[in-house]
């Protein structure tokens, strides 16, 4: 059944029900506003600006757009492009573009114009949708990019370059058009993170959104009721198919702009928050608030707030330690994923597995998983080798590049490129990247296991380990060190530290500076290699 269906459902029988709420802490919002949904709340000293619109005015919205799309030719297997900042206009946008059978392709916020230009031009998009924060940089390209697509612009002050998405919208017919779908349909491009140079195009089905929806409500139980904190960009994955379960039971979610951690207790408390997902930096950021008494827990209203759960790259077990003793009531819940695999949840913890915290845990629901050797063969419980999954989540290929699809999938087993072992259980934990191994003098050094053990250092915010060339040895472990304000630090203190671990294992340098990471919370490890490891280092890794 394609995900379409399960909108018209909710936009009949909870229309007048809240669908969707947009929380801007940082600005106040001066712009004309056209949707009646739109509230504003005063005085509120975090809260600047909020909307809402209800299921029915959101299925609407989609109609309009799809309405549109296919008043300008728009068919079955065109692509239009979405590059926005999480908004209301979002969902109904991507929707919309499901509606007519196109396919819908999000774009990273972070893009230059040469990324913009090149993943259009990659998956062939026909139309792009971009906001008010984008107009530069489409500015530099439209004259390229405008010859063979449409520009539709959402916000106020259109620029001249393109058409205004509000105006051309509201002459639209709300109706939803009569497109017949089918699983088997092409539904979405979403491009990997581009860690080794450009991104790669991933192609998925109506099949794997549908798929997606039904693994995040298997797994965290979302009903009616449930309030989704949403704080990553939607044009990730992980946000999305986590957001599915929200769509599937009908309940409501919340698009919060903003991070600190005063923002996300605030728009738990008042919006009754039920489930939240954070990235590993902003839950460290609300137990270090709560620490140095920046943020005071009494303030809030948190008593609904049964579920945290933490994706998008390896946990550390100390801080969900740190998090129980402060959040003792929460649920805790980590689910593993790929944007090949449409998102999170092919691997998947559960609830009540607290005890294997660490583990990313067992095949999810509808999911099959294994772990194999350089040859294919699976290893034995214990043994390292690479994780590989396969279920219906997985993807049709790499848009126009068969070599990668055929290094990638093979029958049917999508390789993910992650090392990982099992342990007597039947839990999975990841070890690293494969790429990120750290070969020493002979020895395989798995970066995530020295980060787990140096973040349990009380000084310790943040670390990356990676490998720097040594003449002797190959490659050395370095540990870069983000320290938490007022706690120093010397790299004395962090090697006797370190005389915990066994010799081989421990970082032959420490280096202190802030750790990067992209939207979605993972380490910019190249980023890391090119500042220390100089050229030479990071196309090896890349190639290698």
């Amino acid at each position: 059944m394609p995900i379409t269906e399960i909108l018209e459902r909710n936009a009949r029988e909870f229309g007048n029900d809240v669908a969707l709420v947009e929380v801007n802490p940082e600005i106040r919002e001066t712009r004309r506003v056209t949707w009646k949904e739109y509230e504003l709340i005063e005085p509120n000293p975090v809260c600047h600006y909020r909307r809402e619109i209800t299921w029915s005015v959101f299925n609407e919205k989609a109609n309009r757009f799809a309405n549109l799309l296919l008043s300008r030719g728009v068919k079955k297997g065109d692509k239009v492009g979405i590059l926005l900042m999480n908004c209301l206009e979002w969902l109904p946008i991507y929707f919309g573009i499901l509606k007519t059978g196109a396919l819908a392709v999000p774009l990273n916020f972070r893009y230059t114009p040469e990324e913009i230009k090149y993943c259009l031009d990659l998956a062939e998009v026909d139309i792009l949708v971009f906001g008010p924060e984008f107009i530069g940089r489409v500015e530099e390209i439209a004259d390229e990019i405008s010859k063979n697509r449409l520009l539709f612009y959402v916000g106020e002050n259109c620029p001249s370059f393109a058409e205004h998405y509000d105006r051309l919208t509201a002459n639209c017919a709300s109706t939803t058009p009569y497109i017949e779908l089918t699983d088997e349909d092409d539904a979405a491009i979403y491009f990997s993170s581009g860690t080794t140079g450009f991104p790669k195009a991933i192609l998925h089905n109506h099949e794997s959104l549908m798929h997606a929806a039904r693994v995040e409500q298997n797994h965290h139980g979302q009903t009616k009721e449930d309030v989704f904190l949403c704080i990553p960009p939607l044009y990730h994955t992980g946000a999305k198919m986590h957001w599915f379960g929200s769509l599937i039971s009908g309940g409501k979610a919340v698009l919060l702009k903003g991070v600190k951690p005063e923002f996300i207790l605030d728009t738990v408390s008042r919006e009754k928050c039920t489930i939240v997902w954070l990235l590993v930096p902003w839950a460290q950021d609300i137990l270090d608030a709560i620490d140095s008494g920046e943020v005071t827990l009494s303030k809030y209203e948190l008593s609904q707030w049964r579920l945290m759960h933490i994706g998008a790259q390896p946990v550390p077990p100390s801080l969900i330690a740190r998090w129980k003793k402060v959040f003792p009531n929460h649920k805790y819940d980590t689910n593993y994923g790929l944007s090949e695999s449409i998102g999170p949840g092919c691997v998947h913890l559960g609830v009540d597995n607290i005890d294997k915290v660490g583990a990313i845990g067992k095949a999810g629901f509808g999911w099959k998983v294994k772990i194999v050797d350089d040859k294919g063969n699976t290893v034995k419980r214990g043994e390292v080798g690479e994780l590989c999954v396969k279920g219906p989540g997985v993807m049709t290929c790499y848009y126009r590049d068969p070599k990668a699809t055929a290094e990638t999938l093979k029958d049917g087993w999508l390789f993910t490129g992650d090392m990982a072992q099992e342990d007597e259980d039947g839990f999975i934990y990841l070890v690293d990247r494969k790429k990120d191994v750290i070969i020493s003098g002979g020895e395989n050094l798995y970066p995530v296991q020295i980060e787990d053990f140096l973040r349990s250092h009380d000084a310790i915010r943040d670390v990356a380990v990676i490998g720097l060339p040594d003449q002797r040895l190959g490659e050395i472990a370095a540990a870069i060190i983000e320290l938490k304000p007022d706690h120093p630090c010397t790299e004395e203190e962090i090697m006797a530290f370190c005389q915990k671990l066994p010799r081989y294992k421990r970082p032959h340098k420490i280096i202190f500076a802030d750790i990067p990471r992209n939207p979605t919370g993972k380490i910019e490890k190249p980023k890391l290699r090119k500042i220390y490891c100089g050229e030479s280092l990071v196309a090896k890794q890349n190639h290698g």
